[in-house]
């Protein structure tokens, strides 16, 4: 009989990502056979997985895609405990879990699905999949906050990849990026000596935010994305 391991069992059933999984087991929320799960355990069919007192079985539910306009205070959990949590402001009547994240002050377009398969897909910065922000700044941009933007800025030693950016106003700018480390492109500003007042994600890959309304979603294929 099949085993595999326990982070991409709860990705087949439809529940969550890998990466999230593997934090629902580091919590100890996550039981096999009423045993508390450990990063790397395996399970096969016959094995009765458990995540905060809920049976978890693999699905055949059909794939799902939704993207939202996130509006700022909402969180970007699966958690349905937290409060203002994103599953909750999308209220799709089926299990969804986040693509990625937005922080809670920031707005705009967030992919949600039940195909734990696609999320590295996306998020991976390999898969040159790029996401566009508008962002205003606490001052006026210059042309050298500008070269470093576009050539690479340094975040505890680590280097940020070439992106796109655009000056719009005298203190806004948008920016293209294919990364998705934690608040990057606030991180990138304040490195600079820019506080960011405003950030709204507009594009992931080819999927645009357009007119959608905030605080709504809509049903989109995959091949809108990537």
């Amino acid at each position: 009989m099949e085993q595999i391991r326990i982070n991409k069992y709860l990705t087949q059933a439809n529940y969550c990502s890998r990466r999230q999984g593997d934090r629902l087991i580091e919590q100890g929320r996550v039981k096999i056979n009423d045993r508390k799960a450990k990063l790397g355990d395996k399970v096969s069919s016959s094995d009765v997985v458990n995540v905060d007192g809920e049976d978890i079985q693999t699905s055949n539910a059909d794939k799902v895609y939704l993207a939202f306009n996130k509006p700022v205070g909402v969180i970007c959990t699966s958690d349905p405990k937290a409060k203002d949590n994103v599953i909750d402001a999308v209220g799709y009547p089926e299990r969804v879990y986040t693509i990625g994240r937005l922080d809670v002050i920031s707005s705009g377009l967030i992919l949600l699905t039940n195909d734990g398969e696609v999320v590295n897909k996306i998020l991976k910065g390999q898969n040159k999949v790029e996401k566009e922000y508008q962002v205003e700044v606490s001052r006026d941009i210059s042309e050298k906050f500008l070269k470093v933007m576009r050539s690479g800025v340094y975040i505890n030693k680590y280097k940020t990849l070439p992106a796109k950016v655009k000056q719009t106003g005298t203190r806004a700018f948008s920016i293209v990026i294919v990364e998705g480390k934690k608040r990057q492109v606030r991180r990138m500003c304040e490195k600079l000596g820019y506080d960011v007042f405003k950030l709204k994600r507009v594009r992931i890959g080819k999927l645009d935010l357009g007119n959608l309304k905030e605080g709504t979603y809509k049903n989109i294929s995959l091949e809108e994305v990537i």
